[in-house]
């Protein structure tokens, strides 16, 4: 498995040199840039400032010329600085990170707490009624942009359905916690409910509607027909011979959303006010904050192939047949 790892690992360095070649050029193909911000009017700079600011940055330089110094800062560990906050890049992302980690964690827990049971139960019970409820649903979850459905919590919980007690909006529409207030437990969490509501939403329909169809094909086969005709307990038989199977399907799709645990969700940070970095994301993509964006994309990027490489060696231990060659 050591050499599986490190023969991949080698693999995945020209993957990221030419993705972070594409997504710089892209980025440079774009119209604006850093200093689009200041030629705004109002914002009270000539031209020879302008030019001098592009001087500074180094955006006069040719194209090759720039990715040739970030791709140095890089491999020494320097992110570069943010345009727009005149901040180091990395204590940009570093101070936005664990609001992203709070809330992505939260709403997967909740989701595989959710989907999991829900997966299994519904393939057990094929064409139950359970079933088709369970099916229509999931689709309804699949079909609505997840952006409307936060926008939908926040007019129902938010602004239609009042606290019986109090008259206040049953869940806060934004942010973190209650501003001016002394930060607890209780607000934290209620302040996690509509976001998180709208992250599970979706993820629960595709975790649950995978799972149940890798359930099917597994529950039909000839070894679990053996170990019920063994004696063995029908919980056992689900939970250690065909979930285990059938969680393979399911590891690829969690691996292909482990990224999500550094970017966060865009739209839910967004329409939410979440501080983290989807947010920071679209912030810099809104400025045409270079420096921020290549930083934010390449460490998704690297986060993507070391969720591939764990997916791999994930399906070796779910099913002893796989070896990694």
């Amino acid at each position: 498995m050591g050499s599986f790892i490190a023969r991949r690992l080698i693999g995945a360095v020209p993957l990221l040199l030419f993705v972070s070649i594409a997504v710089f050029l892209l980025l440079q193909a774009a119209p604006g840039g850093p200093t689009g911000a200041y030629m705004r009017r109002g914002a009270g700079l000539s031209g020879a400032d302008l030019a001098a600011l592009e001087a500074r940055l180094g955006l006069n330089d040719p194209v090759h010329i720039q990715y040739a110094k970030w791709l140095g800062r890089v491999v020494q560990g320097d992110l570069g600085m943010s345009v727009t906050s005149r901040r180091p890049v990395g204590e940009e992302i570093l101070d936005r990170l664990p609001n992203t980690l709070y809330l992505m964690l939260a709403a997967w827990l909740v989701t595989l707490a959710i989907a999991i049971p829900i997966g299994i139960f519904s393939a057990l019970k094929q064409y139950s009624k359970f079933d088709h409820v369970v099916t229509s649903v999931t689709f309804i979850g699949q079909s609505i942009p997840i952006f409307w459905f936060g926008l939908i919590l926040i007019l129902v919980f938010y602004l239609a359905v009042k606290n019986p007690f109090t008259g206040d909006p049953l869940f806060p529409a934004g942010g973190m916690q209650t501003i001016g207030v002394p930060p607890t437990l209780g607000d934290r969490l209620i302040h996690l409910v509509l976001p998180v509501t709208m992250l599970a939403a979706g993820w629960v329909a595709w975790y649950s509607r995978f799972l149940r169809a890798s359930m099917l094909e597994i529950v039909h086969q000839d070894y679990i027909r053996t170990a019920r005709a063994k004696g063995l307990s029908e919980r056992l038989v689900i939970l250690r011979h065909a979930f285990r199977n059938a969680a393979i399907p399911l590891v690829t799709l969690m691996a292909l959303d482990v990224p999500f645990l550094f970017t966060g969700a865009l739209f839910t940070e967004v329409i939410f006010s979440w501080p983290g970095m989807g947010r920071l994301f679209y912030t810099a993509a809104e400025r045409r904050d270079y420096g921020l964006l290549m930083a934010i994309i390449m460490i998704t990027s690297v986060l993507i192939v070391l969720a591939n490489i764990l997916a791999d060696t994930i399906y070796s231990w779910l099913d002893p047949r796989i070896r990694l060659q």
